[in-house]
């Protein structure tokens, strides 16, 4: 597979610590970082929590309300109109809105949130979706790295998620489907709905969160 074009315009999802596992110091300038605990390596193991309350480890459920992952506004609840037509995308944890637990037990819950033109999504993903709202897990399927760009896509001219630990691209509008580099498999989808302006959870994920162990 051949190198990313290194004059590409690329958006970073979030901001924190650069990953030593994702970065290609040839490429530096272009990459955009990852989550300060990332390890390729390690990528099916849920973050450590050393408060961790009763279901901080558990899968998104349906009616959690997502909210903000990182940042000045981290724990916030994410609102419709809180993103922008076309990205960038939004980090973000489910929470349950009962007990306020929020789900950042295992590294495996965290997603991204993009809003797109409804128009662009094919059947699958729309039905999924809220007026063009979009969420994907957030771990790369291919060694499990979390997706940190918003990039022109290397064969096209739209928008994608990008993994920069080996450059595999995934495409929100048709159902996070591999569009370039070596993953082996779309991400894994977590539908949404809009209440009270607030975005949630309507169904738990669709698809494998996360790298594919052998057997």
């Amino acid at each position: 597979m051949s190198e990313s074009n290194p004059n590409a315009s690329v958006e970073q999802i979030g901001a924190s610590e650069p990953a030593a596992c994702c970065v290609d110091r040839t490429r530096r300038s272009l990459l955009l970082t990852a989550l300060a605990s990332c390890t390729c390596l390690a990528a099916i193991e849920p973050a450590a929590a050393d408060d961790e309350q009763p279901g901080a480890n558990e899968r998104p459920q349906k009616a959690d309300v997502l909210v903000r992952a990182e940042g000045d506004k981290a724990g916030e609840v994410i609102r419709a109109d809180d993103l922008t037509l076309g990205g960038p995308p939004v980090r973000a944890w489910p929470k349950d809105p009962k007990s306020s637990v929020v789900r950042n037990g295992s590294r495996l819950n965290e997603v991204v949130l993009v809003k797109l033109d409804p128009n662009e999504l094919d059947d699958a993903t729309r039905a999924r979706a809220s007026d063009g709202i979009v969420c994907y897990s957030i771990i790369c399927s291919h060694a499990g790295c979390p997706i940190t760009a918003w990039v022109k896509q290397e064969q096209g001219d739209k928008n994608v998620l990008k993994c920069l630990c080996h450059n595999s691209e995934y495409d929100p509008r048709q159902n996070a489907q591999v569009v370039f580099g070596p993953a082996p498999r779309r991400l894994a989808a977590l539908p949404v709905t809009v209440a009270d302006g607030a975005i949630t959870v309507a169904a738990p994920f669709i698809g494998k969160v996360g790298v594919q162990q052998g057997g």
